[in-house]
């Protein structure tokens, strides 16, 4: 077969793989919200620049391969939704880095965040002081998620894919017990059961498969 041919041909297969693969795992990846989902692209993409040069690679291995990478991240996937400690193992967990003004330095090292990227993070949204920030939470990706004092009525989700976000419990003065009545009084007996749900205007909003 002609060289160029045979490269145009693996980047055709590469090209619709890496369409349907993130259709099939989720539109997640195509604005990585952790590290597992970057490093899905970084793979695949690695395995199509990879494979496309390498002419003693068949064009049915390179169809195995991805088949087998897409076999892993859906495993991976199904893993996370299902079991809370290893979708915070594999994702890691969000921290709160700063309660009613007060830097918490522990939570800001297990972030990975030093004194000056604290700061920078405040001053690129518009912060000049830990004193204006009610709360200030660090997503899995490095987002910073801040809660201005006096804000009223932010929004937090304490039930996502049926899993009990105890961070989230935690910040708004609430336990699991309370969670669970809340439920009953709407006639739904477990968390898993619900889709999402968030404290709104100190009202459990719920929503469910």
């Amino acid at each position: 077969m002609n060289p160029f041919l045979f490269v145009a041909i693996k980047l055709l297969i590469g090209f619709l793989a890496m369409t349907l693969i993130i259709n099939i795992t989720g539109k997640g990846n195509l604005a990585p919200s952790s590290a597992s989902d970057q490093v899905v692209n970084y793979v695949l993409g690695g395995i199509v620049g990879g494979v496309i040069y390498n002419n003693s690679i068949k064009i049915y291995e390179f169809v195995a391969i991805l088949g087998i990478w897409c076999l892993l991240v859906l495993c991976q996937k199904w893993v996370k939704n299902h079991n809370v400690k290893a979708k915070q193992l594999i994702d890691g967990k969000a921290h709160i880095i700063i309660d009613d003004g007060k830097i918490l330095i522990e939570n800001c090292k297990k972030s990975g965040l030093s004194a000056h990227d604290v700061a920078f993070k405040l001053r690129t949204n518009g912060i000049f002081s830990s004193d204006d920030v009610k709360r200030a939470i660090v997503e899995q990706n490095g987002q910073l998620i801040i809660i201005h004092s006096g804000e009223e009525n932010p929004k937090f989700p304490i039930i996502t894919d049926g899993q009990v976000q105890h961070d989230i419990l935690k910040v708004i003065g609430k336990d699991e017990e309370w969670l669970l009545e809340e439920l009953k009084k709407q006639g739904i007996e477990k968390c898993s059961d619900i889709f999402l749900g968030e404290y709104v205007d100190k009202q459990l909003k719920l929503t469910t498969y």
